[in-house]
């Protein structure tokens, strides 16, 4: 223990980095570059760009950072076992869905829940918003959250609801809950840079930030960019927020939890003809992707599509007015008729 607070009381500052003046610094907090990790998990054209110096120079600052931060380069697996090890896990209410997830919703990862509308991914998050709060004993991280939301679907009456069935008080649980609305796909990015600086004002505050989530991702993406011919200059974009999106949850620790739209393929005959919308780029970043489905009254069906360690399955919950919960093996018989 207490090496751990030794450890944290260390705050190597941007001027430490060699090669970083106090006017360069300044430049870099103003971008958000605040910490020497932001740095070193920078581009050398981004660094540049906002710090006024020349790309030669930003590889080498990036380096500098890397050494002091300790970042990147080669590492034996039991390192990197041992490096896991920090990972936390946040209930979602619903042991069974947690078990399908391996114990929660994961830190330092991308959970993606996807479906139709009134499958349940709104009300995940809600739930997730006020678990992250709970004390680790009890599946939470005593943390804030923050949440871009671009479809206007944050409700803090819901919050306050699902907060007192936790036997929490509700308008303290809204306290730690920081919301933006985001008016276009430009505006969704930038507010990843905007959590960055809320992060670190919370952090000094002791109350860190261990969850962001965006609901929905594509909805912006998916308006603004039509057509074949925007594909391209829309999966770019998208492919940065995404990256963007996973520094923060490495840099914080903070889990990244993301809800998805589907769409109908008219060319599949036999088998479920909906898919998330977002291309292999969603794809191929999220680390869980997870289908929900809804089911009998106020049953629904999460399916484990994609992990890199746990098997695909699947698991029923209830959404209640209490919030997310486990469903009984009477509700479970319901759910098969």
């Amino acid at each position: 223990m207490s090496e751990e607070s030794n450890e944290e009381t260390k705050i190597i500052e941007l001027e430490d980095i060699p090669g970083v003046g106090p006017e360069t610094a300044k430049k870099l907090r103003d971008a958000g570059y605040s910490t020497i990790e932001a740095v070193a998990v920078a581009s050398p054209s981004e660094l540049a760009n906002v710090g006024g110096i020349t790309e030669g120079n930003a590889v080498k600052i990036i380096q500098a950072a890397r050494k002091l931060a300790n970042i990147g380069g080669f590492e034996s697996g039991d390192k990197v076992f041992e490096r896991r090890k920090s990972v936390k896990k946040i209930t979602t209410g619903s042991k069974d869905l947690d078990e399908l997830l391996g114990g929660g919703v994961e830190t330092q990862s991308i959970t993606e829940f996807f479906g139709e509308f009134g499958s349940g991914k709104t009300q995940i998050c809600h739930q997730l918003a006020v678990n992250v709060q709970l004390p680790e004993d009890e599946g939470g991280l005593e943390g804030s959250v923050i949440i871009i939301d671009t479809e206007n679907t944050f409700r803090p009456e819901r919050i306050i609801q699902m907060a007192e069935a936790k036997g929490l008080d509700g308008n303290e649980v809204l306290k730690n809950i920081y919301v933006a609305q985001a008016y276009n796909s430009n505006h969704q990015m930038l507010l990843v840079d905007n959590a960055k600086e809320l992060a670190e004002k919370l952090k000094k505050d002791g109350r860190p930030v261990r969850l962001i989530i965006v609901d929905s991702l594509m909805s912006h993406f998916r308006a603004e960019y039509v057509g074949r011919g925007t594909l391209a200059d829309r999966q770019q974009k998208l492919n940065r927020h995404l990256h963007d999106l996973m520094k923060f949850g490495e840099l914080y620790n903070a889990a990244i939890v993301v809800t998805n739209q589907v769409m109908a393929r008219p060319d599949v005959l036999f088998g479920d003809p909906t898919k998330p919308v977002g291309g292999h780029i969603v794809a191929h970043t999220a680390t869980f992707r997870v289908y929900l489905k809804k089911g009998k009254e106020d049953l629904r069906i999460a399916r484990l599509i994609d992990s890199p360690h746990l098997p695909e399955g699947e698991a029923i919950f209830k959404v209640t007015e209490r919030g997310i919960e486990d469903a009984d093996e009477k509700d479970k018989k319901r759910r098969k008729k």
